[in-house]
């Protein structure tokens, strides 16, 4: 499944149609711990590839191996094919059911699915049940990096920049080099005017990862941002030389013919 973006140039005050960095805990991801045995793991497998290459088969074959005996694998892989066939609402019920009745399992599992329900909500445009699953998911497991994180994207496509300090920070101090953090980070302290901060940020992005896409495209919001025209440019151009095609170059693409035409006017 391709991966989620939140466009945060619709945000008032946003320099640049910023997509944001794909959501960490993927709802199409499998979570350890649910097949039980060697043979159910097998089927589980094979219906979670299924679920990728043909969803809506694959949500007939989890239905029909959950009245087989299926349980809990089954009906997460019939969540997941859910989400394949653009029923996310659907398939975020589904996972907040599964977590929630799932109480012989372990907590970390249960806090994974409720993260993963959290994400369903974000692609359905439903961000304030994403909030919700993802605020439970944490307090199962309160030190999850990848939870904190989406749920700091969440916050930030709600425009609550400072909450979302907060769960970034602490992703970033259980996580140090988690880049995805450190450019959300950034697009957060953007949002809030403190370009040093944000640039500092974006700086500690890149130096861990120089050729990450989403970092990128927020350095050259940030440099167009400081005034810097000649900077952008070579962070969005770059953009488009790693990858040319889909949303990020898109976003850079638009970016360049807005400054451009704002230089001709």
């Amino acid at each position: 499944m391709a991966a989620v973006l939140i466009a945060l140039g619709a945000i008032p005050g946003a320099a640049a149609q910023a997509p944001a960095p794909a959501l960490t805990n993927s709802p199409t991801n499998s979570p350890a711990g649910i097949p039980g045995d060697a043979a159910e793991a097998q089927e589980y497998a094979a219906c979670m590839d299924l679920a990728r290459d043909d969803p809506k088969q694959a949500h007939e074959t989890a239905l029909a191996w959950r009245q087989r005996g299926g349980g809990d694998a089954a009906t997460h892989c019939a969540a997941v094919a859910l989400i394949g066939r653009g029923e996310y609402s659907r398939a975020a019920e589904t996972m907040e059911t599964l977590a929630r009745t799932m109480t012989d399992s372990t907590v970390a599992l249960r806090a994974r699915l409720l993260g993963q329900a959290g994400n369903a909500w974000t692609i359905a445009g439903e961000p304030e049940r994403a909030y919700a699953a993802q605020t439970e998911a944490l307090g199962l497991n309160p030190r999850d990096p990848n939870v904190l994180i989406d749920r700091g994207i969440t916050l930030t496509s709600t425009k609550k920049f400072w909450a979302a300090l907060d769960d970034l920070n602490q992703a970033l101090e259980i996580a140090p080099g988690r880049v995805d953090a450190l450019v959300f980070r950034a697009i957060a302290w953007r949002h809030l005017d403190s370009l040093e901060l944000a640039d500092d940020d974006i700086r500690r992005a890149l130096a861990l990862a120089p050729d990450n896409l989403d970092a990128l495209l927020e350095s050259g919001t940030i440099r167009r941002r400081k005034g810097d025209n000649d900077g952008a440019r070579r962070a969005w151009l770059r953009v488009l030389k790693r990858a040319p095609d889909g949303s990020t170059a898109d976003a850079a693409r638009s970016n360049l013919e807005r400054m451009d035409g704002n230089k001709r006017r």
